[in-house]
């Protein structure tokens, strides 16, 4: 029990919050650009633009074959060697956003072909446009129904962040090693504490989720 109170000493827990603040700032804006991308792609699959949706859709099915921290790799070393100047932070967000986003795309094509086609067409009866009808009607329904899986994949992209670690990437994992490597007798502690912080990150964004759906609802 020693163990246990010395590595919870307010400098460590101090150290594991701010890299518990690294992983939240990732996530987040991760998210952000990751459901604004698989948004954007999973609507011009659902198109079946000549070329276009093809061409996307065969991107997005080699994207969500590839193991993650493969593209972390070749955010991180890769771009570098195309002149793309990156850093631990900027290759993770990338690396999600690239990952993430293919994956929320089939999620949202998912969803939008869920609505009945009725509302598709109904709209289209009544004057509007296609994209009129796709942002006024079918979106609004098609995410109500994707919320589930929406937010799986978030809280995925949340526990994802700890693979950055083999970039150096100064998450809440990477912060709880260099914990530990000083003291190995901390490892198991620091192994509890941050298994309670991600808990309470995603069950705390899982909630989130469960309010906006009941709002939906009502």
């Amino acid at each position: 029990m020693g163990n246990f109170a010395q590595a919870y000493s307010w400098v460590d827990i101090r150290f594991l919050l701010q890299g518990l603040g690294v992983t939240i700032y990732v996530s987040l804006i991760s998210i952000a650009l990751s459901f604004i991308v698989g948004l954007i792609f999973g609507f011009i699959r659902n198109m079946k633009i000549k070329y276009l949706s093809a061409i996307v859709g065969f991107c997005i099915d080699i994207i969500r074959n590839l193991p993650l921290l493969l593209i972390i790799f070749f955010t991180y070393f890769g771009l570098p060697e195309l002149g793309i100047v990156t850093n631990p932070i900027l290759a993770s967000i990338i690396a999600l956003v690239i990952f993430e986003g293919a994956m929320l795309a089939e999620i949202v094509r998912s969803g939008i072909n869920a609505v009945p086609i009725g509302q598709m067409e109904g709209a289209r009866s009544n004057g509007m446009t296609y994209m009129q009808a796709m942002i006024h009607v079918v979106l609004p329904q098609a995410l109500h129904k994707m919320i589930p899986a929406l937010l799986s994949q978030f809280v995925s992209l949340v526990k994802d962040t700890s693979l950055a670690t083999i970039i150096v990437l100064p998450e809440l994992l990477f912060h709880a090693q260099i914990i530990y490597s000083q003291n190995s007798t901390y490892l198991i502690p620091m192994y509890l504490i941050i298994s309670v912080m991600y808990f309470v990150v995603c069950f705390s964004l899982s909630m989130f989720a469960s309010h906006l759906q009941k709002k939906f609802n009502s």
